[in-house]
């Protein structure tokens, strides 16, 4: 049978880590199936990222099989021209749905557009599909983040959707910025409030589709695939390690003892693509929700993250650092906010004060305003800890064949797990002897790090002497 793909993401300025993650891994499978549609807010190449190398020596001409095709979340039918829609409804088989905005304090009304109504859009399509086997939702596992236990299920929305977005459509976009936070209730962000809608959504207007819902909690970089500490972006708890590194971070709010559920994005995309398989081949009669983290299973603390950061980055220093890397977690307000003043706004002045008198433009302060603001949205996930069920995750793994399972469970279950264990070597790309890290496909910091237990791409694999292994620390 063939078998046709169809993936709705967001491929913008700044895409989250799981859509070129996801293009990536069934694109490098592209070679028994004929044709797979990407589904784009605005047409972009997939030829050029570094995540796509390893495809591209595989099969050179991978992107031929792959159809990009224009569309729209805010816009009526998704503003699919008709030769593009009878396509799709005729040849689609799984739609990987994952287009979202990942932004924590986006405006009410476009998230809504975005992540619910978008949604809507996208599920009265695929209604029409007349292939369509199965239909996977990426979510998030704090979408029920009000809840401390959190089951595979489907819970009650924070609202009614329909009432809502009847609401932000004739109030004044101010109006809708005031009422916002009663709106949100315990939600911390627009992000999980309209998560939640999606999920509910989802279930009342699936009708016979064959769906399943996806909920990985903290997405990090890769474990294995396309290869270790890959990473596009400086989001999340990414830029917070590399400005702890580089000597910028000095303190975090944060619970020690609370758990740290970061997952690899590579194994949220096996997870993705066998959910997938599973609800296409066994069309379970209710529609499964996976909770993708870790926490439950192999715990992986806050306090813990601090010291294996900070161990991590003072034996591998990163070159032209702010000063040596010092960062410290605290749970206690007054104390974050003496520090705050004393080591990051204290030397951002002195040091734009410095690069204004030598005649250079000041940007330290505007690094500190911008990393602040990454910290407060993140505030609410350090500080406490969630318990997700993992049945349906479980069942899954056990559907799989041993190979598949080994490259599953074992980033999960291993004794601390990729969360932390590959922190210490984002990607290190090797060019002529100079040693690079490279973060969104570009080589913006150099950094010595130990060859030997990392696996580099073979294009990239550098070639050395035992001499000079023993030396490479």
């Amino acid at each position: 049978m063939q078998v046709h793909l169809s993936f709705f993401h967001s491929w913008t300025p700044s895409p989250s880590l799981s859509d070129k993650g996801l293009m990536e891994s069934p694109v490098g499978c592209l070679i028994g199936i004929p044709l797979a549609f990407l589904w784009t807010w605005m047409q972009s190449s997939v030829s050029s990222p570094l995540v796509f190398d390893r495809v591209r020596e595989d099969c050179p001409n991978f992107h031929e099989k792959i159809k990009p095709i224009n569309a729209e979340l805010t816009q009526p039918k998704l503003a699919i021209s008709a030769e593009d829609e009878e396509e799709l409804l005729t040849r689609v088989n799984i739609v990987f749905h994952c287009a979202a905005t990942v932004r924590f304090d986006e405006p009410l009304k476009h998230a809504l557009q975005l992540n619910a109504m978008g949604t809507q859009r996208l599920l009265e399509l695929a209604r029409q599909m007349q292939k369509l086997e199965a239909f996977i939702h990426i979510s998030t596992a704090y979408a029920n983040c009000v809840r401390k236990c959190i089951d595979e299920i489907i819970y009650p929305p924070p609202a009614e959707p329909k009432k809502l977005f009847d609401l932000v459509e004739w109030l004044d976009e101010s109006i809708i910025q005031d009422i916002t936070p009663k709106l949100l209730g315990d939600w911390p962000n627009t992000y999980t409030y309209t998560k939640a809608l999606s999920e509910y959504l989802i279930q009342q207007e699936k009708g016979n589709l064959n769906i399943a819902i996806i909920r990985p909690s903290i997405v990090g970089a890769s474990w294995h695939e396309p290869f270790p500490g890959w990473i596009d972006s400086f989001n999340g708890t990414s830029g917070i390690f590399v400005a702890a590194g580089k000597g910028i971070l000095r303190t975090v709010i944060a619970n020690n003892e609370a758990v740290a559920d970061m997952i690899p994005v590579d194994v949220v995309i096996n997870l993705t693509l066998a959910a997938g398989w599973y609800t296409a081949v066994h069309r379970p009669k209710n529609m499964l929700v996976y909770n993708c983290t870790t926490g439950g299973i192999n715990p992986f603390f806050w306090g813990e993250m601090e010291q294996y950061v900070m161990s991590t980055f003072k034996r591998n220093p990163l070159e032209q650092a702010f000063r040596t890397p010092n960062a410290h977690l605290t749970s206690n307000y007054l104390i974050n906010q003496y520090w705050i003043t004393v080591s990051h706004k204290a030397p951002a002045i002195l040091y734009d004060l410095y690069m204004r008198l030598t005649g250079r433009k000041p940007r330290m302060m505007k690094i500190i305003n911008r990393l602040h603001k990454s910290m407060m949205l993140l505030q609410y996930f350090s500080t406490q800890s969630w318990d997700w069920s993992s049945d349906n995750m479980n069942m899954l793994m056990g559907q799989l064949n041993t190979e598949d399972r080994k490259t599953e469970e074992y980033p999960i279950r291993i004794q601390h797990h990729p969360p932390c264990d590959h922190l210490a070597h984002f990607h290190c790309k090797v060019t002529d002897g100079s040693k690079h890290l490279v973060l969104c496909g570009e080589p913006l910091l150099q950094v010595p790090f130990l060859l030997q237990g990392i696996q580099h791409p073979q294009a990239l694999k550098p070639s050395i002497s035992n001499q000079q292994r023993g030396t490479s620390r």
